[in-house]
């Protein structure tokens, strides 16, 4: 017999007059079994839980973004083959991003404008599994249409097929002042991403709309990168700083 569970049996097992240790080494292991298994069971939970909400603001987020000074990055087709020239970076997308406000009857909401590619744009976020009504297909150029987050949709009370008027901080200067731009947009799609910045503040509409409404011309405000590795970001953004035009800079 093995020397450990000799002493195993032995205090498991007491005799008569040792009862009490028998017993006492019962609650032990019962204590420790207890103890083991809240553990694995948090840990479970834990594991569980960060690997939805990565997958979740991932599904919006890209792994690295590469931007211009100011926000404009006027030419970013090389910044794209460059950045394409790592091996850990699998997709790339221009995007035009621009604060605005939306009016639809008497609701007022600010949101986030992102200008994609729709083609592009599915390779480096995954928006189409989140999808509740029509698709990132439906954002044609010159049709200004656009994918409202599920929980702004609803406080501005519209569906798709609804209009709703987006002003552009950005505005005209007249001789009556500035007047800020706006721009009638017809409601093509819903999504619910299950992150709040998200589905309460996020829009999408075509690149060339927003280029367009923000009198962007052909620049953008960046381009988004997709990786094979999530936990190769930080190091991805390095390189591609030192790779990367003097005009453009990645951050992860």
């Amino acid at each position: 017999m093995r020397y450990e569970l000799l002493v195993g049996l032995r205090y498991t097992r007491a005799k008569r007059r040792n009862r009490f240790i028998g017993i006492n080494s019962l609650i032990s292991i019962i204590g420790i079994w207890l103890g083991v298994w809240a553990l694995i069971v948090v840990l479970s939970v834990m594991n569980g839980f960060q690997k939805e909400v990565r997958t979740r603001i991932l599904s919006v987020v890209s792994h690295v973004q590469v931007s211009g000074p100011g926000g404009v990055l006027a030419d970013w087709r090389p910044v794209a083959k460059a950045a394409a020239e790592n091996p850990h970076v699998v997709a790339a997308a221009p995007f035009v991003q621009g604060q605005a406000m939306l009016s639809a009857g008497r609701s007022v909401r600010g949101a986030l404008i992102r200008g994609v590619e729709p083609g592009e744009e599915e390779r480096v976020a995954d928006f189409a599994r989140h999808m509740r009504a029509g698709s990132l297909d439906a954002l044609k150029p010159g049709e200004f249409g656009v994918v409202l987050g599920a929980d702004l949709a609803r406080a501005l009370g519209t569906i798709p097929g609804d209009k709703v008027a987006l002003i552009a901080p950005q505005g005209t200067v007249t001789p009556a002042g500035v007047i800020p731009r706006l721009k009638q947009f017809t409601v093509v799609g819903l999504f619910e991403a299950g992150i709040v910045d998200a589905d309460a503040g996020l829009a999408l509409v075509n690149i060339r709309d927003a280029q367009t409404l923000y009198q962007m011309g052909g620049a953008v405000t960046g381009v988004r990168l997709k990786l094979d590795d999530l936990f190769q970001a930080r190091e991805v953004a390095r390189e591609l700083t030192g790779r990367l035009p003097d005009n453009a800079f990645a951050s992860d």
